[in-house]
């Protein structure tokens, strides 16, 4: 494949008189396929469905990077071959443009937020469609345009009226709640639900005020209100998802996060958790991707135990009688010495005696600076405060500690944990740290220097357990705690509901009033709730959220909701829309939603693991669960397309003068340096440098002495540098162009530089994230304007597998640039004429057409497609030495081309006299295998050993007869010049060898 590249990749200079001239086909294709709504998808056809969609972007200032579109390029070659084969394919294309950049900017300028998010989208599209994907635009959706977050509310709506019956499985009406509870009570429901709800009779319910009633139904609603502990940024004003903070700080902008208790909207993803981990087994997706859903959604199998507090101090107030765990070795129970439960926990000041609330409190705050993440990630450093209170084993009577420690989390479980010094490290240090009992309870336990997990052995100090082995004993403790009626076996999940809203301006306005404290939905012939205009985009002076500041933005019964919808809520469910954009009855057609069904193909960053693909299947599930979709998964097969990485570029300086020093310059000075040589012979200094492998230079005494300083000994002198980003888009080949560096900075103008002794300045290179930051940015409308998106399109899948990262090198791009020309030249005379013969192929050239037809096929089909860019330039290579210009072989090759390189592919196609723009229904070739099958051999002929040419020759010819034909052909006959051969030697299949 190298070997393949190289041939295309010498230097090439563009001249403006050269033959295929791409700016001007590229930009005649892109407005026939708008003009003529090319690629428009019908939701009735008899073909059968393709849907291909890739992750929406959301649309920043910046516009796209090189990097963005990989992933859209794939998507597209895909889409473009499934129509080839006779597909009727949907490859629709939005923005999710609700965001934080945006309201940020907005906060800085004033200016609206839908301003700046338009400004951003035209920027897009025009990338986009320079580009040359064959999107649908006619289905475009917008997640911050009314008549699309008119559905987002709606389903939120839908959300609200529904419980989850676990019975049934599946998420029912809340009116059908509301019809038990009048006719038998709260007997009989099993759902899920909030831990604290009331049993009542048929009568009790109907006793209940309104208000009463709602408050009950709150507790059972999918979406509901409920104080949490959340992620809260000051600086942004809003809360943010676990995923977007970072060592304590906001990703975005680094902004000082801290816990804080709020009341906020949730969703009961968690009732959705064992379906969501079932699902994972029938989707096509990556496994470490589904792994990471599996330990997200975290099923544990195990027991709640209640622990009773003990009132014999200051405790005859409490408000409970216990704490509550979640344990999934239940087994250990009479190795507990210590409680923990969360900083957050309910509990804390209730607990905290007066001589321990001077540390509890200072625990808290200090708690309150990290993030959840990273309080789980950080195993290794061990804090927590008592709070002077005790807890009895329920089992046994013992007393037992309660303390408090950032390494449970309050939503958790049940916030708190049963501590297990002799089986579980964590605890294990904890009871080191603070001098706290370690028990054993196996009799095989080793835990002088650690804990021991293991389950083997048989119990000991462990009462009525004592001597059973690990499943006999878990048993036993279940069914006496049952008995007892202080805990039961339970099944736990460690995802908890989503936090699903933010005190922010710039999202979807929940469709929600507040009557007497509680919630109600506005109705649903009043959607959408719109957005309204505020005098500034930030919280109120008493602390509300900026929809605070709307004057007379008012429900007739009450007060609106302030917070707004998080940023997923938009893409929960908008590959939906795409398949019906238009309507404004429904969020799409049930006729829409049948015949396309789900995503066949979706391609996207494995960073939205446990976000956005998360909550899309459990939106997902609930829309199959109401009857409204039929798919239960959204996505068949997913492919996270890796990372493009930026290759960055370094200028040097030196500390001491200022003055700029090339790359290799700079190395063979540290190389000098390196030598120590005291020499001031040039000759010796020479032979050092060869050692090294470096080439010496006259002058590098007197530049080392200039620049160099001496040690803190003195004894030495050390050269001193400072490296320097440098703007990548003024860098070829890792040269340098000075000229644009001198006028970048004023510094730079006036600045001295140690050039290479060809007068070039080189820059050393490094791979490193693609970042504004790192100058190492690359856009693509730069590249497209001075190679062509075809060529754009190719280079990025050749850089390597679709699904691994891999380094932007912009110094590759001219290889396939110079490949489409060579591609276009196959149409043309030396003139640059178009030439194409009608005459029969021959049968090499009918080989190389079907290896590249089966070659595309198959890396298609299997997405590989970096390996179809260097069988293309094998194939051009070996049809421009057949010199073939055959209609028969070329028609079929822009067909298989055509997935990649659109432009050329349509251009080329009515040049051969096709309709404009029918390639893009066009059958893909049929491969035929009778054509690779190997008939004749390329018989090399060499003269008194020396090769001279080949002929080929059938494989059924024998010795006598290959004699024959290979004195009989012309080119031999030039070689003998009249001579008669003394001897021919044919090795049948090999070779044959003439001697005169």
């Amino acid at each position: 494949m190298l070997k393949q590249f190289l041939l295309f990749s010498q230097p090439y200079t563009l001249n403006k008189q050269m033959d295929y001239q791409f700016k001007d086909i590229e930009q005649k294709w892109q407005q026939f396929w708008a003009d003529n709504k090319t690629f428009k998808a019908e939701n009735t056809t008899s073909k059968p469905k393709y849907y291909v969609l890739d992750m929406f972007p959301y649309p920043s200032g910046a516009g796209l990077h090189v990097g963005h579109p990989l992933g859209y390029i794939a998507s597209d070659i895909f889409a473009r071959y499934k129509r080839l084969k006779g597909f009727n394919v949907l490859h629709p294309m939005g923005y999710d443009s609700f965001g934080l950049p945006a309201e940020q900017y907005a906060i800085q300028t004033g200016q609206h937020p839908s301003v700046t998010t338009e400004a951003n989208i035209a920027t897009y599209r025009r990338q986009l469609d320079q580009i040359g994907f064959s999107f649908d635009w006619d289905r475009e959706v917008r997640t911050s345009s009314p008549d699309y977050y008119k559905w987002t509310q709606w389903i939120f709506m839908q959300l609200f009226n529904s419980w989850y019956n676990k019975d049934a499985d599946k998420a029912e009406s809340i009116a059908k709640l509301v019809e038990h509870f009048e006719s038998k009570g709260s007997a009989g429901i099993n759902a899920v639900s909030d831990e604290e709800v009331l049993s009542f009779t048929a009568d009790g319910w109907k006793a209940f005020n309104l208000q009463e009633q709602q408050a009950e139904l709150l507790k059972y609603r999918l979406t509901y209100l409920r104080e949490s502990t959340v992620n809260w940024c000051a600086a942004l004003g809003t809360v943010l998802a676990n995923d977007e903070v970072k060592d304590g700080f906001s990703e975005r902008g680094g902004y000082p996060v801290e816990q804080k208790k709020m009341m906020q909207w949730s969703m009961r993803i968690t009732a959705y958790a064992q379906r969501l981990l079932e699902g994972l087994d029938t989707i096509d997706w990556p496994e470490p991707l589904k792994e990471m859903q599996r330990n997200w959604i975290g099923k544990s199998v195990g027991a709640s135990v209640r622990f009773p507090l003990d009132k014999t101090t200051h405790l005859s107030q409490l408000t409970t009688n216990y704490i509550e765990v979640f344990t999934t070795r239940v087994d250990t129970i009479f190795g507990v010495s210590f409680l923990v439960i969360a900083p957050e926990h309910e509990l804390v000041a209730e607990l905290t005696t007066p001589g321990q609330k001077a540390d509890i409190d200072a625990y808290i705050t200090q708690t309150k600076k990290k993030s959840e993440l990273d309080r789980m990630a950080d195993t290794k450093t061990v804090s927590g405060a008592f709070t002077g209170s005790y807890v009895t084993n329920p089992l046994n009577g013992a007393q037992i500690p309660v303390w408090i420690a950032d390494y449970v989390l309050a939503g958790y479980g049940t916030g708190a944990v049963m501590a297990v010094p002799s089986g579980d490290q964590r605890d294990y240090l904890f009871a080191k740290h603070f001098n706290l009992p370690i028990i054993p309870i196996i009799d095989i336990q080793n835990i002088e220097t650690e804990a021991d997990p293991t389950k083997e052995g048989t119990y000991i100090n462990s009462d009525f357990i004592n001597g059973l082995g690990y499943k006999e004993a878990t048993a036993a403790v279940v069914t006496k705690l049952e008995e007892l009626g202080l805990g039961k076996a339970k099944v736990n999940f460690r995802m908890r509901d989503a936090i699903f809203g933010r005190q922010r301006y710039w999202g979807e306005p929940v469709p929600v009033y507040f009557k007497g404290g509680l919630p109600y939905l506005i109705e649903e012939e009043h959607l959408p709730l719109l957005l309204p205009e505020i005098d500034k985009y930030l919280p109120t002076e008493s602390g509300e959220p900026p929809l605070g500041r709307a004057t007379g933005w008012k429900h007739p019964e009450g007060e609106y909701e302030l917070s707004t919808m998080p940023g997923w809520a938009g893409s929960s469910w908008y590959w939906y829309r795409y398949m019906d954009a238009h309507n404004d009855k429904e969020f799409a057609s049930r006729e829409a939603i049948e015949y396309w069904k789900d995503v066949d193909l979706y391609i996207g960053g494995s960073e939205h693991a446990t976000g956005h693909l998360l909550y899309s299947r459990f939106w997902n599930k609930f829309l199959k669960d109401i009857g409204k979709v039929v798919e239960e998964e959204p996505f068949k097969k997913l492919i996270n397309q890796g990372m493009i990485q930026g290759r960055s570029n370094f200028v040097f300086r030196l500390v001491k003068t200022g003055k700029f020093i090339s790359y290799n310059k700079l190395k063979k000075l540290l190389a000098y340096g390196g030598l120590l040589a005291d020499s001031n012979n040039d000759q010796d200094n020479a032979k050092a440098f060869a050692g090294l492998g470096l080439e010496y230079y006259p002058g590098i005494i007197d530049l080392w002495k200039e620049n160099s300083t001496p040690t803190d000994t003195g004894v030495k002198t050390t050269l001193q540098y400072q490296s320097t980003h440098v703007d990548v888009n003024i860098v070829e080949n890792d040269t340098l162009d000075l000229a644009k560096f001198k006028k970048s900075r004023p510094e730079y103008a006036s600045a001295e530089y140690i050039l290479e002794d060809d007068g070039k300045y080189i820059c050393s290179w490094e791979v490193e994230k693609m970042s504004k930051s790192k100058f190492n940015v690359v856009n693509p409308d730069d590249l497209i304007a001075r190679y062509g998106a075809d060529t754009l399109r190719m280079y990025e899948m050749f850089l390597g597998p679709l699904e691994q990262s891999k380094p932007w090198n912009t110094n590759g791009i001219e290889g396939v640039f110079k490949f489409l020309r060579k591609f276009w030249k196959l149409f043309h005379d030396a003139d640059f004429n178009f030439n194409v013969s009608n005459e029969a192929p021959t049968k090499a050239e009918l080989k190389s057409l079907h290896k590249i037809i089966q070659k595309v096929e198959q890396d298609i089909e299997r997405f590989s497609f970096n390996t179809s860019v260097s069988s293309f330039m094998i194939a051009v290579n070996e049809l421009t030495d057949l010199k073939c210009n055959k209609r028969a072989i070329l028609q079929d090759l822009v067909i298989t081309l055509a997935p990649y390189a659109p432009h050329i592919s349509e251009e080329l196609w009515t040049l051969l006299g096709n309709p404009a723009g029918s390639i893009s229904t066009a059958a893909y070739p049929k491969f035929n295998p009778a054509y690779l099958v190997e008939d004749e051999f390329s018989y090399p002929v060499s003269f008194n050993g020396k090769m001279k040419t080949n002929v080929s020759l059938s494989l059924t010819m024998e010795a006598a007869d290959i004699e024959a034909a290979i004195l009989a052909n012309a080119d031999v006959q030039k070689y003998l010049d009249g001579k008669t051969p003394k001897k021919v030697i044919v090795v049948k299949g090999r070779i044959v060898n003439i001697v005169i």
